[in-house]
């Protein structure tokens, strides 16, 4: 019987052991250099034959390979293939999901309304397996969102080669994600409502909540209260502008009331997610400061009245109002749809933007949007060697076959559950074919 519950202790921890994550790489103690390749920085320039060197995790070389100085550590000769920097993504729910259908492992939506102070961060899961499968196609970073309710909670931004998420975060609590109600709505269709658009009654009523809600947090902060209300304290850095809101919200209407009504309420740092009609209010935008994240281009326009590519240059419409975009994602299949975000970006590109425009949309300006462009997005000495190898043109599915990818410096490992299946299932039917 002993015997017996031993092995059982085994099997287990075996099988555990064969659905974890791979072990995060240890930290760089010896220097890479990386040569002949083409370099895509991520700021909109490329050098074609580059010479790359980092050491201690930080970037000490970026130039030309005819340069005449010594190469550091292990040589990685990349004659044509193309060097990037770590890829990044805003706005999604990474590591808050495992199972859709499994309540205890979804953690991006809590019970309330007006939740400012419900941080991402510490229900991040960096073992997830889903977070596993970004790196391959070289989405090394993301910012971490919850959602629901009016105002969701805070996010932070994640690095993919972590234990934990006190390992994995390099911009804590970055925004404060609110959802802006709708101007318009639509009858009931199945209690017998005329399912027509019609303007919602609601709508002032929904904003008055927010504006009086943000009022109250910031009477509650002037008068520093004796009994603490940890919503309201959360709100602190909106109004000193050391932390951004991110509303999320469609509509010129809502936008520009949106806008107006933070600045009303003291709230000045703002990033507009989704911003559908944006184009259309651009000069708001660009007065205030204001980037915007767009949602991923395979998807349907969402007005009967839009052109059927709207959804493809929507990117280049806002590029070229002189607006920074950045791409997120939100939506059906949003956490597994990440890894895809090189592609979307590619889209992008396939309808009118320079392909190093779409580049800076997942690197240098998330980077810049998320608060993290001082040390990451792009490929520059003494910012983080977060980076990788690819045979080919990343934003293109046939070329984003990554060789080598570094995570501030450490050589990560590009393995998942995926590929091994990917190769073992390969194997069983090239054997079969011998």
């Amino acid at each position: 019987m002993k015997n017996k519950y031993i092995y059982s202790i085994i099997c287990f921890l075996f099988i555990g052991n064969l659905l974890a994550q791979q072990t995060p790489a240890p930290i760089q103690t010896k220097g890479y250099t990386i040569e002949g390749a083409t370099a895509h920085l991520g700021n909109g320039k490329i050098i074609e034959d580059c010479l790359i060197m980092f050491k201690n995790g930080k970037l000490t070389f970026v130039g030309n390979a005819m340069t005449k100085i010594a190469r550091e550590g292990t040589i990685i000769y990349a004659k044509g293939k193309h060097v990037y920097p770590g890829f990044i993504a805003a706005n999604t729910s990474l590591g808050l999901v495992e199972i859709d259908a499994v309540r205890a492992t979804n953690d991006e939506d809590e019970v309330g309304s007006m939740l400012p102070h419900i941080r991402s961060l510490i229900a991040y899961n960096a073992e997830s397996k889903v977070i596993e499968s970004m790196r391959p196609n070289g989405v090394f970073m993301a910012q971490i969102t919850p959602r629901g309710g009016v105002i969701s909670g805070t996010s932070s931004v994640m690095q993919f080669d972590a234990w934990n998420w006190e390992d994995a975060v390099i911009n804590i609590d970055d925004a404060i994600h609110m959802n802006w109600p709708k101007s318009i709505t639509s009858g009931r269709w199945w209690l017998g409502e005329d399912p027509g658009l019609k303007q919602d009654p609601k709508y002032i009523e929904n904003i008055n909540k927010i504006t009086n809600y943000f009022s109250d947090a910031k009477r509650y902060l002037i008068n520093e209260q004796v009994i603490e209300n940890i919503p309201f304290a959360a709100t602190k850095r909106l109004f000193n502008g050391s932390q951004k809101i991110f509303i999320h919200v469609n509509g010129e209407k809502e936008i520009t009331d949106a806008i107006n009504k933070m600045k009303t309420v003291g709230i000045n740092n703002i990033v507009l997610v989704h911003a559908q009609g944006a184009e259309n209010v651009s000069d708001l935008l660009i007065k205030n400061n204001i980037p915007v994240i767009i949602d991923r281009s395979h998807r349907i326009p969402s007005g009967e009245d839009d052109d059927y590519d709207l959804s493809y240059r929507n990117a280049k419409i806002l590029i070229d109002k002189g607006i920074t975009v950045g791409l997120g994602m939100e939506g059906d299949m949003e956490r597994m749809n990440t890894r895809n975000l090189p592609f979307y970006a590619g889209t992008y590109a396939a309808f009118g933007i320079d392909k190093e425009e779409a580049l800076k949309m997942i690197t240098s300006n998330n980077a810049k949007i998320l608060g993290i462009d001082s040390f990451v997005g792009t490929i520059e000495e003494g910012k983080d060697a977060t980076l990788f190898i690819s045979e080919g043109d990343a934003l293109e599915m046939k070329g984003n076959i990554l060789t080598a990818g570094f995570i501030q410096g450490r050589k990560i490992s590009l393995e998942t559950h995926q590929t091994k299946l990917w190769k073992r299932y390969s194997n069983k039917y090239q054997n079969k074919n011998n």
